[in-house]
């Protein structure tokens, strides 16, 4: 007979010890990077899905929802957060609080039309025959208050074509308009008389000028900061002059926007570079300083240079130089170190040219990552760790205050002791810890 009495031991996937996780941290870490359905470097998009989907029963429906609405709010995820609403109505014991988290977590109209399809997904046969499945009572009332929500120029935006459309949520739930206006918008989205929106996706698919248009959209200031960067390339291409948009960067809304992004425009408009590190930097301003000597470490393994999605070339190693971008403006004292196979210090630069140093450090190989520890936590600094935690080696306890900032969703990470845990990259970490430092325990 097969024992059964034994120690279950767990190893990332470059073959360390790993650490086992209680539910609710397995969740989190899951969650907190998970761009739903994407491939990782380790693991496919699937496995994930489906470890979200065997974790919500097991973690407490107050925590669930929680983690839900934090990674939506805080990580800027839609997808997975969805999912975890969808899973939360198959349980009793969480099905109660799915309609106020439904609420809170849908922020775009097209999130409502997602969530429909995932709920739908695990259905056999075309999607016509899905919409039979009968669609949870508490699902019904969260999109009902979800709808509420959103204006003419929303609901026109993102009233595309799919197997479910916006109007297919208001004929479902049955949502009740808060006022005649909104009954008059719902009508129009009823008979597809919503006036086009204005956007610059609109204006340019329209088939009108391109440089015109995107003159015309930041002379009028329609132009969101998140958009100005994603077409830096092309308004380069279209002939806008290049004050114009310099003077757009100057001008743009930064205080939501992670220095990665930055990077990422960077890449594709280097000609720009100089005025996209001022508006980074700027971007940096007012976030809470850590006191004292810290310590970076940077994980520029092979695998931090898988991209964080298929439909991106942003790999998670410039999502960490990001982050280490922003933890160089708010510490007093700061040493940076790289590791792969070996551990190298670079120079505490500023803004992209801490990218150039820490991407050129060493070659992007194996993950010794015990070892960087060992070699770099010192007695009365903190020590900040940018990893996605699959290393060869042992970690060992940190000696003082550390933090492991994991930028990936694999299911087992490393580090034993009193390591405090991260995961994702979204600019509430400094903040997150600094309050660490001062709340008592």
């Amino acid at each position: 007979m097969a024992k059964l009495n034994k120690i279950l031991r767990v190893f990332t996937h470059e073959g360390a010890k790993g650490k086992r996780f209680a539910p609710e941290r397995e969740l989190k870490r899951t969650l907190m990077n998970c761009l739903l359905w994407e491939d990782q470097f380790y693991e496919d998009g699937v496995s994930i899905a489906d470890r979200i989907k065997t974790l919500v029963p097991m973690v407490q429906p107050e925590r669930a929802a929680a983690l839900a609405v934090e990674a939506r709010e805080v990580m800027k995820l839609r997808h997975a957060p969805l999912l975890v609403v969808r899973e939360m109505a198959r349980h009793e014991t969480h099905r109660a609080l799915v309609a106020e988290t439904l609420e809170k977590i849908i922020q775009r109209p097209d999130e409502m039309t997602e969530l429909l399809a995932i709920y739908w997904a695990d259905a056999l046969g075309p999607m016509q025959q899905r919409k039979k499945q009968p669609v949870a009572a508490q699902i019904k009332k969260g999109l009902a208050r979800a709808l509420t929500k959103f204006d003419a120029y929303q609901l026109a935006k993102y009233d595309r074509d799919g197997a479910v459309r916006i109007r297919d949520v208001l004929f479902l739930v049955h949502a009740k308009p808060k006022d005649a206006s909104q009954e008059k918008v719902w009508k129009q989205l009823v008979d597809g008389t919503l006036a086009a929106p204005d956007t610059w996706e609109v204006s340019l698919s329209g088939g009108k000028d391109k440089r015109q248009t995107f003159e015309r959209l930041i002379a009028d200031g329609k132009l969101g900061g998140l958009a100005l960067l994603r077409n830096l390339r092309l308004m380069q291409k279209e002939g806008v002059e290049r004050t114009t948009i310099a003077g757009a960067i100057a001008a743009m809304r930064t205080d939501r926007i992670l220095p990665f992004r930055f990077i990422a425009a960077a890449r594709y408009a280097p000609d720009f570079e100089p005025e996209l590190e001022s508006a980074m930097l700027k971007s940096l301003k007012g976030y809470a300083r850590l006191k004292g000597r810290t310590t970076l470490l940077i994980d520029v393994s092979g695998s931090m240079d898988a991209p964080l999605s298929a439909q991106s070339e942003m790999t998670r190693l410039e999502a960490a130089c990001g982050l280490a971008i922003l933890a160089r403006e708010v510490c007093d004292e700061v040493e940076i170190f790289t590791f792969s196979h070996k551990t190298v210090k670079v120079p505490p630069r500023r803004g992209f040219a801490l990218r150039d140093a820490v991407i050129a450090s060493q070659p992007h190989g194996s993950t010794m990552l015990g070892a960087a520890v060992e070699a770099v936590d010192r007695k009365g600094a903190r020590l900040i760790v940018f990893t996605d935690e699959q290393a060869h080696d042992r970690v060992p306890a940190p000696k003082g205050k550390a933090t492991m900032v994991n930028v990936a969703s694999y299911q087992h990470g490393v580090g034993s002791g009193a390591w405090q845990r991260v995961d994702g990259f979204s600019e509430a970490i400094i903040a997150w810890i600094a309050a660490q430092e001062t709340t008592p325990h």
